[in-house]
């Protein structure tokens, strides 16, 4: 187990210990720093093909922000991310054709169907745009398939969004909050895919409030936790 601190912040991480010539993403020496607060300090890890990993802590943390970090979205306050051994800042292009980021919020277009919505999100990431209703089908929104987004439900528009990952070339997946308004049986499927992406060379970084019932044997955990005293 490892450990970084200061003054405010003990994070932790369990089980990361790898080659930096292994990894498809490392962070090196990150510090984040919002409103005058230290939610990380000198955070340094790896991720590597195979891993599938859940950053954990308490609200205000920095969960989502370790998440933009990794995903190129927001700069550290210190320190930097690298892709194959090379900052993202000088590889951005090259990065994001290796990322899919799906945030905490949906991401879907009202005035779109659902069917309207995955077309446009898989073209815009370039990735498989054949056999849409399939893609749908499998996050269960079939004969929803020409229905406006906007008429949906917050699940229902969470599941569009989730469904790119059935089409998604990306080695890297990085979620905020993936399990949000998806029922149990959605779950059980999402599950599936992650252990079906990792176990092909694939890495999956999480957030999650829910608890994920992949064993402990695939499932790696980063811990921000706040050190009030």
């Amino acid at each position: 187990m490892l450990y970084w601190r200061s003054n405010q912040l003990q994070s932790c991480i369990k089980g990361i210990q790898y080659p930096m010539s292994s990894s498809l993403l490392s962070a090196n020496k990150l510090t984040c720093i919002r409103e005058e607060r230290i939610l990380f300090d000198e955070l340094s890890f790896d991720i590597n093909p195979g891993d599938l990993i859940q950053i954990e802590g308490p609200n205000g943390a920095g969960k989502t922000s370790l998440l933009r970090i990794l995903a190129g979205l927001s700069r550290p306050y210190d320190g930097h991310v690298e892709f194959n051994g090379d900052c993202i800042t000088r590889c951005r292009e090259e990065f994001y054709e290796h990322l899919m980021f799906i945030g905490h919020l949906a991401g879907v277009k009202g005035e779109l169907t659902a069917q309207e919505n995955l077309d446009f999100n898989l073209q815009m990431h370039g990735d498989n745009c054949d056999d849409i209703d399939g893609a749908l089908a499998s996050v269960n929104l079939t004969g929803f398939e020409d229905a406006l987004a906007s008429h949906l439900s917050a699940g229902q528009n969470r599941r569009i969004a989730l469904a790119r990952l059935w089409r998604s070339h990306a080695k890297i997946w990085i979620l905020d909050e993936p399990y949000t308004a998806i029922d149990k049986a959605g779950i059980v499927e999402l599950e599936k895919l992650f252990i079906n992406h990792i176990d092909n060379g694939g890495a999956v970084i999480l957030t999650s409030h829910q608890d994920i019932t992949i064993g402990a044997d695939r499932l790696k955990r980063i811990t921000l936790d706040y050190n009030f005293y």
